[in-house]
């Protein structure tokens, strides 16, 4: 797409390192997003860094050459989007026990992962029938696209993945010699921490997108994709289809999920306040908190300023 007509360049970023003192890195990183006006989250910990960033393409240009310069960093996974507008409000770099919340301490994707798959040879890989094919996001991503035949595991939380696995190991692969097993995530990063676990669960034939579905949109034409739907991003443009092009979900602003044109015309759905997913998860006294800080949303895009209102609960971590 046109840098002219999609000035604002999105990055979304991740990797696995070893950081003594992420808290120690954490001033400048900040300091230097601001200087550059670039926008969006950063997660630091001891693990690494992760994160969907968005500025001019210098601004952009500087944070990555930064990050590339932290020790264990000159491989950073990066990938790069468009978008017409700039899709964050604010920058945020935050310390986290993990990169991506898995709750499993003794999983390291530095010391064991799967096999990586290029987008061009994940379709061959996930046609074969003697592969199993796991998304490994979460429900709400999973309800606007994921490739065909994959199973959902149901999980509200990347937490919830291994007890999941674990709870349908013999089901799903059953008691003799192990099947492959094919993972995919958004952008790669939970991947490395699904795969490294099932390493440590004795599985060895197990693979993984490269990129994740991100790479895979960006790479492989709409006429050969095996992808179904769109892909829910963690920002603004809710969601991308092939060519990293924005979707046709809107975002909940109360539960942070997409929602189409069914869901908006629900009596459930009120803007800014509620979508029938997070209704019956609200409380009376929580919906009109949300009612009046759209309110007053309104009122300063009536002005001409830009109201950003209090931090609202995240669908979940970027990935």
């Amino acid at each position: 797409m046109p840098a002219t007509a999609h000035p604002v360049c999105v990055t979304a970023l991740y990797r696995f390192a070893r950081f003594a003192d992420p808290a120690a890195l954490r001033g400048d990183l900040a300091a230097l997003c601001t200087a550059q006006g670039v926008k969006g989250t950063l997660l630091l910990a001891r693990e690494g860094v992760n994160g969907t960033i968005a500025g001019t393409d210098a601004g952009i240009a500087a944070v990555i050459a930064h990050i590339r310069a932290l020790p264990g960093c000159e491989g950073l996974d990066v990938k790069y989007s468009r978008a017409a507008e700039m899709p964050f409000h604010r920058m945020k770099v935050r310390l986290k026990r993990e990169i991506v919340t898995m709750g499993e301490p003794d999983i390291d994707p530095l010391a064991d992962v799967g096999h990586y798959v290029a987008p061009h040879d994940w379709n061959a890989l996930i046609s074969d029938p003697g592969t199993i094919l796991i998304d490994t996001r979460n429900d709400y991503e999973v309800a606007v696209g994921t490739f065909a035949g994959a199973i959902d595991p149901q999980t509200r939380s990347f937490r919830e993945f291994p007890a999941w696995f674990r709870s349908r190991r013999e089901q799903l692969l059953g008691q003799g010699t192990p099947p492959k097993v094919a993972m995919f995530c958004t952008g790669g990063i939970r991947c490395e921490k699904s795969t490294a676990f099932l390493k440590a669960e004795g599985i060895e034939q197990v693979y993984h997108l490269k990129g994740g579905v991100l790479k895979y949109l960006e790479d492989v034409p709409a006429e050969q994709s095996l992808w179904q739907g769109e892909c829910f991003v963690f920002d603004e443009r809710v969601t991308v289809g092939h060519g990293l092009v924005q979707g046709h979900y809107g975002l909940c602003r109360a539960c942070r999920r997409p929602v189409d044109a069914t869901a908006c015309a629900s009596p459930l759905y009120e803007e800014g306040v509620s979508c029938p997913a997070c209704h019956g998860e609200r409380s009376d006294a929580q919906r009109a908190g949300y009612r009046e800080r759209h309110k007053q949303e309104l009122l300063a895009a009536a002005r001409g300023v830009e109201h950003v209102g209090a931090v609202l609960p995240s669908a979940g971590e970027n990935a």
